[in-house]
C-alpha cells in the first residue's frame, strides 16, 4: 500500500459506476473505475456540446491545449451520444502530432508513445463518438492494470424505456438491473440526484472525493491535475499507477 495514497472503500455488495463516455479523459475517471466493480457508460443520454465527450486538455509550452474530435451536431442537438458520428477522421494525425510535439521531452514519451498512438489509430476506425472514446477507455484501463467490466447502458436495459426514465429513476435501475448495492457518483450530481430513493431501495451511494492527488514530474509550467490521462502516462510512463488513488 502506498503510504500516501488514501485506501480503497471497503466494499459491501457490489459497487456500480454509471456514467458517460468521455474522450481521453483525466486521471480521476480513471480512478473511479479503478475502484469499483463495474463501469455501465451511459451513452444513450442526449449528447452535450463544449463538454468533455468529444474533447480534453493537453499541456504546451503556450499553455492548455483542446483535443477535439469534429463531431456531426448541426442539426442534431437532441442526438444522444452514442447517436453522435464523427465527421472528419482525420482527428487522429491531428492529435498525435499535438501530443508528439508537447512530450515528446517527456519521461515516458518513449515507451508509453506506441502503444497510445495505436491505440488513438485504432479508436479512429470507428464510425461513432462512442464507440471511438469506449474503444480509448478500454485500452487505457488495460495499461493502467484496471480490470474492472464494462458495460454499454443499452445492453443492460432497453432503449426505449431508458428514454422514458427521468435520471435518477434510470440510475435506479441500471444499478438494480446488474445488482449493485452501492453507487458511486462524481461530487457535482449532488446538485440533482435523490439520494433518498436510493435509500429507499437499500443502495449505498458514495460521493468521489477528488482531493488528494500527489503531484508527478509534469512538464510546462505550474503543476495541473486536470489535464488528460495522457499526461500522466506520458510523464509518469509504467509508474502512472503510483499517482493515483485506487490502483
Amino acid at each position: 500500500m502506498k503510504a500516501d495514497m488514501q485506501e480503497a472503500p471497503v466494499k459491501s455488495g457490489k459497487t456500480a459506476l454509471i456514467t458517460q463516455s468521455n474522450y481521453i479523459p483525466w486521471k480521476g475517471y480513471f480512478d473511479l473505475i479503478a475502484s469499483v466493480d463495474e463501469l455501465i457508460l451511459l451513452d444513450s443520454v442526449q449528447y452535450t456540446r463544449r463538454d468533455w465527450r468529444n474533447r480534453n486538455i493537453i499541456k504546451t509550452p503556450s499553455g492548455p491545449l483542446w483535443l477535439t474530435i469534429p463531431v456531426k451536431v448541426k442539426g442534431r442537438y437532441q442526438e444522444a451520444i452514442d447517436e453522435i458520428r464523427i465527421a472528419d477522421t482525420s482527428w487522429v494525425d491531428t492529435h498525435i502530432r499535438s501530443i508528439s510535439l508537447n512530450y515528446k521531452r517527456a519521461a515516458g514519451f518513449q515507451n508509453i508513445s506506441p502503444w497510445l498512438f495505436d491505440s488513438l489509430a485504432a479508436a479512429a476506425n470507428k464510425e461513432s463518438l462512442s464507440e471511438v472514446n469506449e474503444s480509448l477507455i478500454r485500452s487505457i484501463c488495460s495499461q493502467l492494470g484496471i480490470a474492472t467490466p464494462i458495460r454499454r447502458c443499452t445492453d443492460v436495459l432497453d432503449r426505449a424505456s431508458m428514454q422514458k426514465m427521468e435520471p435518477t429513476e434510470r440510475l435506479l435501475e441500471l444499478c438494480h438491473s446488474v445488482g449493485a448495492k452501492r453507487y458511486v457518483s462524481g461530487p457535482a450530481a449532488k446538485q440533482y440526484l435523490d439520494v433518498a430513493r436510493f435509500d429507499q431501495l437499500g443502495i449505498d451511494v458514495e460521493w468521489a472525493d477528488y482531493g488528494g492527488y500527489p503531484e508527478y514530474p509534469q512538464l510546462w509550467g505550474s503543476f495541473d491535475h486536470y489535464v488528460s490521462i495522457v499526461d500522466l502516462l506520458l510523464n509518469a510512463g509504467h509508474d502512472a499507477g503510483k499517482f493515483m488513488k485506487y490502483m
